[in-house]
C-alpha cells in the first residue's frame, strides 16, 4: 500500500465539543449496551421458540446479528476516544474498520432485499411459499447477501487505501469513513469520488429497486384481498420491514448518492451517526413492539407455555 507519510491517522471525533464529552459517553454506552442486548435476545427467543423457525425469522436472525456487528465497528472505539487523550488508529487499523464498516452495511442492504422476496413469496404466492423458500434457498440467501457484502467492502477498501495520502493525518469524523478518508488523499480525487458514488449508487439502488418492485406486487395483491382482516395481518406483517427499509436507505442514499456540492463534513456527521448508532438499536424495538409473533414468542417463553404443535406445523415451511 502506498502511504506516503501516514502510518497513524487522528480521529478527530467529538474533540470540538469537550464539555459534552462525559454527556456523550454516557450516552452513547448506554446506547451500545441496549442495542447490544435487544439483537442478542432477539437472536436466543428466535432459537428457542419452534415458532420463530420460519424464513422470515431466519433473515431476522441474520440481521440481529448484523447490527451487532455494524454497530461493533464504530462504538467501542469512539467510546474509547471519549475517555482517551490518544485518538489514533493505525493505518492497517483504519482499513479494517472501514472494511468491516463497508462489509455488514453492503451486506444488511442485501439482506433487507431477501427480505423483502420472503414477504413477496409469503404473500403473493403463499401455495408455492413452503417450496421456494425451503430451508436450503434460505441459507443460499443469506450467504448470498454475505458474499456480495464482502465483495463491496473489499473492493472499495482496496480502491481507497492504496491510493497516496499526504499532509493531514486527522479524520474529521468519530471513525474511518469513506469522504473523510478521501480528502487525505493526494492530488485531486474527484474521478475517485466519482467511481465511489456509482458504485455506492449500484450496491445501494439495485437492493432498492429489487425492493420497490417486490411492494408493488405485494401492494397489489394486498389491495385484491376480499378479507379485510387478511389485508390488515398481510400490512401488518410487512411494516415492521417498511419501516426497517425507509430508517435506513434514507440515510445511506443522502451520504453516499449525492454531489459534492452539498457535502458537508459536519452534517456528513451528523448522518453517520444516526445510520451507525441510532439505526441499530430501532431494530430490536420495530421488531419487538410491532410484530404481533414476537410479542406472542415473548409472552410464551416468559410464561413457560409450550406452542401448539398444530400451530407449528402450520407455521414451520421446512
Amino acid at each position: 500500500m502506498t502511504t506516503g507519510n501516514h502510518t497513524s491517522f487522528i480521529i478527530l471525533g467529538f474533540s470540538n465539543l469537550p464539555h459534552m464529552e462525559c454527556l456523550l459517553f454516557l450516552l452513547l454506552i448506554c446506547i451500545y449496551f441496549i442495542t447490544v442486548l435487544g439483537n442478542i435476545l432477539i437472536l436466543i427467543l428466535i432459537n428457542v421458540d419452534p415458532a420463530l423457525h420460519i424464513p422470515m425469522y431466519f433473515f431476522l436472525r441474520n440481521l440481529s446479528f448484523l447490527e451487532i456487528c455494524y454497530t461493533s465497528v464504530t462504538l467501542p472505539k469512539m467510546i474509547a476516544n471519549l475517555l482517551s487523550e490518544d485518538k489514533t488508529i493505525s493505518f492497517a487499523g483504519c482499513a479494517a474498520q472501514l472494511y468491516f464498516f463497508l462489509l455488514f452495511g453492503a451486506t444488511e442492504c442485501c439482506l433487507l432485499a431477501v427480505m423483502s422476496y420472503d414477504h413477496y413469496s409469503a404473500i403473493c404466492n403463499p401455495l408455492r411459499y413452503a417450496d421456494v423458500m425451503n430451508k436450503t434457498m434460505c441459507v443460499r440467501l443469506a450467504v448470498g447477501s454475505w458474499i456480495c457484502g464482502s465483495l463491496v467492502a473489499l473492493g472499495h477498501t482496496m480502491f481507497i487505501f492504496t491510493l497516496p495520502f499526504c499532509g493531514s493525518n486527522v479524520i474529521n469524523h468519530f471513525f474511518c469513513e469513506i469522504q473523510p478518508v478521501l480528502t487525505l488523499v493526494c492530488g485531486d480525487t474527484y474521478w475517485n469520488e466519482f467511481q465511489i458514488i456509482v458504485a455506492a449508487a449500484f450496491v445501494i439502488m439495485v437492493p432498492f429497486l429489487l425492493i420497490l418492485v417486490s411492494y408493488i406486487h405485494i401492494i397489489s395483491t394486498i389491495l385484491k384481498m376480499s378479507s379485510a382482516k387478511g389485508r390488515h395481518r398481510a400490512f401488518s406483517t410487512c411494516s415492521s420491514h417498511l419501516t426497517v427499509v425507509v430508517v435506513f436507505y434514507g440515510t445511506a442514499v443522502f451520504i453516499y448518492i449525492r454531489p459534492k456540492s452539498i457535502y458537508s463534513l459536519d452534517v456528513d456527521k451528523l448522518l453517520s451517526l444516526f445510520y451507525s448508532v441510532v439505526t441499530p438499536i430501532l431494530n430490536p424495538i420495530i421488531y419487538s413492539l410491532r410484530n404481533k409473533e414476537v410479542k406472542g414468542a415473548i409472552f410464551f417463553q416468559l410464561n413457560c407455555i409450550p406452542r401448539n404443535s398444530s400451530t407449528l406445523k402450520r407455521n414451520l415451511p421446512y
